[in-house]
């Protein structure tokens, strides 16, 4: 069994990931500048399945549902997190930590409170320039200012009344009865990272739900259901 990273080299090794994605990355970018940013490259590197402290979270309880449901073969969960009351919540123990103080789309904010894993502290936003998958998945990320804590931890050192975050079982039973309908909402791997991987990852439950419910092709060959509507 491979033993965990010393926590004293986190930092560095962090540090690395995002060197080396930047020296590779703008080979297959159309403007290389989007990897300036700290927050800006690990979106990207998040999106495109590389490991960051990033959490993807998305504003639709469909798409969520669609991502807790797709591979699950046991029943599964999506987090709900409450955002209204966390935008101007601050640690307890340090309130000058505001989320704009800590932001990590300004200059040098990443290094200062997040790289250091030394801060109770989680900041929850997008970046200024949203690439294409985070805004088909109406998508948010949530940025964990340490590594070795879950989020529930983390959003215990806030003082806010009321739940934070929720979690909301999905079972097992629903899944098939669930993607079908998700499937006419036009919620797939298709439209969620519109690009040749996503439809190809699209192919499977494609089949899958044309095949179990006999719905009939299209002209296109596409499931009739495709389109929406019910």
């Amino acid at each position: 069994m491979l033993s965990s990273p010393d926590r004293a080299t986190w930092r560095s090794r962090e540090e690395r990931a995002i060197r080396i994605f930047r020296r590779k990355a703008h080979n297959f970018l159309p403007d290389r500048q989007v990897l300036d940013n700290d927050f800006r490259c690990l979106t990207l590197m998040q999106h495109h399945g590389a490991p960051t402290r990033l959490l993807d979270f998305t504003k639709s309880p469909f798409v969520a549902a669609f991502f807790a449901l797709e591979n699950a073969v046991a029943d599964s969960a999506v987090f709900a997190l409450n955002t209204p009351a966390l935008w101007n919540a601050t640690p307890v123990a340090i309130p000058a930590l505001t989320r704009d103080a800590i932001d990590p789309r300004l200059d040098g904010n990443f290094a200062r409170y997040f790289l250091q894993n030394n801060s109770s502290i989680v900041w929850i936003g997008e970046p200024e320039e949203m690439d294409r998958r985070l805004v088909a998945q109406s998508g948010t990320m949530v940025v964990p200012g340490v590594l070795d804590r879950s989020l529930d931890e983390i959003l215990q050192a806030y003082g806010c009344k009321g739940t934070l975050i929720k979690k909301l079982v999905l079972s097992q039973t629903m899944r098939e009865q669930a993607m079908k309908a998700l499937y006419r909402m036009n919620i797939t791997n298709a439209s969620l990272f519109p690009d040749l991987d996503g439809l190809a990852r699209s192919i499977r439950v494609e089949l899958e739900v044309v095949w179990n419910t006999g719905m009939p092709y299209g002209a296109d060959g596409n499931g009739s259901a495709g389109n929406g509507s019910f």
